[in-house]
């Protein structure tokens, strides 16, 4: 029977079809003028962001400028000190301990190393979230399982002791676990440190695929600028707690901006200087008179 036009149901599903169609045009991500401290330590000073649905962003920055704690802020493990950082349209920090939770399923993590559980096989590190957080049999979750290591390339694996993997295949099976249940959102933190060449171009291009087949959004936060250019759609530069600069890989490559300039090309000498400042100089420090007598 044909449903009445004005039967409430009715009504309330096209108005939810209308507002995913608005999300779907809006930004995932949005840092409005977000400022965060540690104590008296400043690490972001009125960071404006947007990150679009379905892409590949790029968080780079000099060690201790705050790329990690962004990825603190989404997750809602950080607070912002002023500003604010909305979600899927919810203001992460706003949220109630069942929401952010709830939240936070949508979210995917893959952290430095793996963190993988070291006394749980490959296959229950993957299988982990799917028990705690589904009523699922089983017998899919086993299928699950297989098809989310299939993805990285382990299936063979399964069976395997985290103590059993090279390194490289230790962030794989991270990675299957991070997407085990869907994330609309991955984070990665620094995913290429430590791995060899094959390790990290395979690290690399399972990011952008899975990416493009899941249809989720990543970031990553990371050093490595060759292969995070080949994979990313934009990139952030992170520096004395502001954005420094933005924008696309090849914008980024020819970028005139210093500091870029300097990070981008490896450059020893540029805006970020070799030596850390001191209150005194070189020759006081060692107690050597010069002709001025200083």
């Amino acid at each position: 029977m044909a449903r009445n036009r004005g039967d409430v149901t009715y009504v309330a599903e096209l108005l939810e079809v209308e507002r995913q169609k608005l999300m779907a045009t809006l930004p995932l991500i949005e840092f409005k003028n977000v400022n965060f401290s540690y104590g008296s330590r400043v690490i972001l000073n009125g960071v404006d962001m947007n990150i679009s649905r379905g892409q590949v962003i790029a968080i780079m920055g000099g060690s201790g400028s705050g790329k990690t704690t962004l990825l603190r802020l989404i997750g809602g493990e950080a607070k912002p000190s002023a500003g604010s950082v909305s979600v899927a349209g919810r203001v992460v920090h706003e949220l109630g301990r069942d929401e952010l939770f709830k939240l936070r399923r949508k979210m995917g993590m893959l952290f430095q190393f793996g963190a993988l559980f070291t006394d749980l096989s490959v296959f229950d590190n993957v299988a982990f979230q799917m028990r705690e957080h589904t009523n699922l049999p089983e017998s899919m979750i086993r299928d699950l399982v297989l098809m989310k290591l299939h993805a990285v390339g382990l299936r063979g694996a399964h069976h395997l002791m985290p103590a059993q993997l090279s390194g490289g295949m230790a962030r794989r099976v991270a990675l299957a676990r991070s997407i085990a249940l869907d994330p609309m959102l991955m984070m990665f933190d620094e995913p290429f440190t430590g791995l060899d060449p094959i390790s990290l171009s395979v690290i690399g291009g399972l990011i952008r695929r899975l990416t493009d087949t899941l249809g989720m959004t990543s970031i990553l936060v990371t050093h490595d600028i060759q292969e995070s250019l080949r994979i990313v759609d934009y990139v952030y530069f992170l520096a004395d707690g502001v954005i420094a600069a933005h924008g696309t890989p090849d914008e980024v490559r020819e970028s005139k901006v210093p500091f870029v300039h300097q990070f981008v090309h490896g450059e020893i000498d540029g805006p970020v200087p070799f030596h850390y400042q001191a209150q005194t100089s070189y020759s006081q420090d060692l107690g050597v008179r010069t002709e001025s007598g200083v």
